[in-house]
């Protein structure tokens, strides 16, 4: 194990077949969905104008305040990929800031695998679920004091580097030649201050991970970043056309409501 020059990035251990409607980066390299605990897809919406200018995938997504959440990657290519995840701008599996480089820790994703990613890690073996909740009581703020890319879940991809194959003797050690996990970088930013949701610190679960030897490519194959707010801040912002009842129209089956001081 004298790989010096080559990064060690945590691999993780389950992985589940790719579903249906999913969002894929430039190249195809990668398909993003957010899911609820409920099994349903987070409803998403057209990019903010100002980020058509940048490079990579850009979103809106409803959040629902409370609900838990898992992050699902599904690597399209037929290498395996690492990619960078960052939650309200903080890496998922180290908590330091996230650029989106491919310096930082990764999880890796063997050819055409999904992996599922459901919390911050805090150990190789352990989880802290993620889940819908205001700025002031997520993980970012409280533990960081950083809101510098709140409301964001961004993923970036790696693929890796190909190396001239050179004979060797046949090894027991095959650790190195299977994976999945998560990794990668972009620079992406936030395209919309004054957010209110972020991502809590939820429970512990159990989530075995082992580390793995993978040299990333210089360049991300592509970006995603999608921004979440709470359906009132989408409708504020409108990006989704929440309806407003009209004046002079009236409510089916309404009457005059009765004042409050009211007596017969």
């Amino acid at each position: 194990m004298k790989h010096t020059a080559i990064p060690i990035m945590l691999l993780l251990l389950a992985a589940m077949p790719a579903l249906a409607r999913v969002d894929v980066m430039p190249q195809a390299a990668v398909e993003v969905r957010v899911i609820s605990d409920g099994g349903s897809e987070y409803s998403r919406y057209r990019a903010h104008p100002a980020c058509e200018r940048r490079a990579g995938e850009y979103f809106y997504m409803e959040a629902v305040r409370g609900e838990k959440f898992s992050i699902q990657v599904t690597n399209r290519l037929n290498r395996r990929v690492g990619v960078v995840i960052a939650v309200d701008g903080r890496n998922i599996i180290s908590g330091q800031k996230s650029y989106l480089k491919n310096s930082e820790r990764m999880y890796i994703i063997e050819p055409y695998a999904t992996g599922v990613f459901e919390g911050w890690r805090t150990g190789m073996d352990r989880t802290n679920r993620f889940y819908f909740t205001g700025q002031s009581d997520s993980y970012a703020e409280k533990v960081f004091a950083d809101a510098s890319a709140m409301g964001t879940i961004a993923v970036a991809a790696y693929r890796e580097k190909i190396r001239p194959v050179t004979p060797i003797t046949p090894s027991h050690d095959r650790n190195s030649s299977r994976s999945k996990g998560a990794g990668g970088r972009s620079s992406s930013e936030q395209c919309a201050r004054d957010e209110e949701a972020g991502t809590g610190f939820g429970e512990t679960t159990y989530s075995p991970a082992y580390e793995v030897v993978f040299e990333p490519e210089r360049g991300a194959a592509g970006t995603i970043v999608l921004k979440y707010e709470w359906r009132a801040e989408l409708c504020r912002k409108g990006i989704v056309a929440c309806d407003t009842p009209n004046r002079l129209w009236p409510v089916a089956g309404g009457f005059a409501p009765v004042p409050d001081d009211f007596r017969e």
